[in-house]
């Protein structure tokens, strides 16, 4: 069976968990996912797309207007798949999902008018990864990572956050892989915000550099520290402390563990690196799909871990960060975003080593 046969057995058999006739999907991942990599969003910035799909016990229709129906005709070829384009004009009333919906109960992805909330147990099915995405994610993986090498080795002193986001993003882009994070901070700014927006401070020693990259509708994230000259002792010890508990939770994260175990062994690994309270300041991370995280993980939660999947762990102590995206495999775990020739440390969980990335030092 393919992979759209697959997925569209999955919708099926969710619908009639839930007592629902028909699903409409309005999220750009859910799009992507359904079509096995299409692509809805004009507003990269939106959650929403520009089309939508409704798949009813009698149809699979894609919901356009007259602006974005030729493209999604032409390049993204979804007839072959069997969807029925349902097209009104740009400037008209849009009919389409009461009139094939009349009479059922319809779910949907996001909030909908009458409509029954299913945006988390379909973030489930986004999750499951089957293996034509899986070789998707591979290759995503190492177009980020290429990216971020370039970039982060080309940033000098005196560059502004503005050109090193510049940088990143260029160096993304012109790769197939569209920047949807671009995050960036500088010196004192990197201890000072989890998320940094980039602005017009120039660069002095430190820099943090940020990416989630998205293509075929999945996303990579991946996070790079670079230092111009002699790296500070508190700096040196918190990196080393952020890799140990990366390194715990890539450990942790095999088939049967359930994400609450997974964020035990987390908040376990900072308090024995002596920094008990630093997973408060910010998430941990979480299975990582067709959107950056598709949830996250907290404590106790359920949720548990199958061969395929992807996840981007992201601890952080402040002034460090520790984020790759893995790929969980039968017999150990893929990192989808690792560097050649990056500077490594190693720790070893459960006598096993496991190497995570250190901060490149430019001197």
């Amino acid at each position: 069976m393919s992979e759209f046969e697959l997925k569209q057995n999955r919708l099926r058999d969710l619908l009639a968990q839930h007592h629902v006739g028909a699903v409409l999907l309005q999220r750009a991942s859910s799009f992507a996912w359904a079509t096995c990599g299409a692509s809805s969003y004009i507003n990269t910035a939106s959650t929403t797309g520009a089309a939508s799909l409704l798949i009813t016990p009698s149809g699979r229709y894609v919901i356009a207007d007259t602006i974005e129906s030729p493209r999604l005709l032409q390049e993204e070829k979804l007839e072959a798949q069997g969807w029925e384009f349902r097209v009104a004009p740009w400037h008209g009333a849009r009919t389409a999902v009461s009139d094939l919906t009349r009479g059922l109960r319809l779910g949907c992805d996001m909030p909908y008018p009458d409509a029954v909330d299913l945006a988390a147990p379909l973030s489930r099915l986004r999750v499951n990864l089957l293996p034509e995405e899986g070789e998707r994610f591979r290759a995503l993986g190492r177009l980020c990572a290429e990216a971020m090498d370039a970039a982060a080795r080309g940033i000098r002193p005196g560059d502004t956050e503005f050109e090193i986001a510049a940088r990143l993003a260029h160096e993304a882009q012109r790769r197939g892989a569209q920047p949807i994070v671009n995050l960036i901070a500088t010196d004192e700014r990197i201890f000072s915000f989890r998320h940094p927006l980039p602005t017009d401070k120039k660069l002095e020693r430190y820099a943090m550099l940020v990416l989630c990259g998205r293509k075929w509708g999945l996303v990579c994230s991946i996070t790079r520290l670079v230092h111009f000259g002699k790296l500070p002792d508190d700096v040196r010890r918190k990196v080393e402390a952020c890799a140990k508990v990366d390194a715990a939770m890539i450990a942790a994260t095999r088939p049967g563990q359930t994400l609450g175990q997974v964020f035990d062994r987390a908040t376990a690994a900072y308090a024995a690196a002596g920094f008990p309270d630093e997973w408060q300041l910010h998430h941990q991370g979480g299975p990582a799909g067709y959107e950056p995280r598709e949830f996250l993980a907290t404590p106790g939660l359920g949720d548990i871990v199958s061969a395929g999947q992807a996840y981007a762990w992201n601890p952080s102590i402040t002034g460090t960060k520790s984020e790759d995206t893995i790929l969980v495999g039968e017999n150990g775990n893929d990192v989808l975003t690792a560097i050649a020739g990056w500077p490594m440390l190693e720790a070893v969980v459960d006598g096993r080593a496991i190497r995570r990335p250190a901060i490149l030092q430019v001197l």
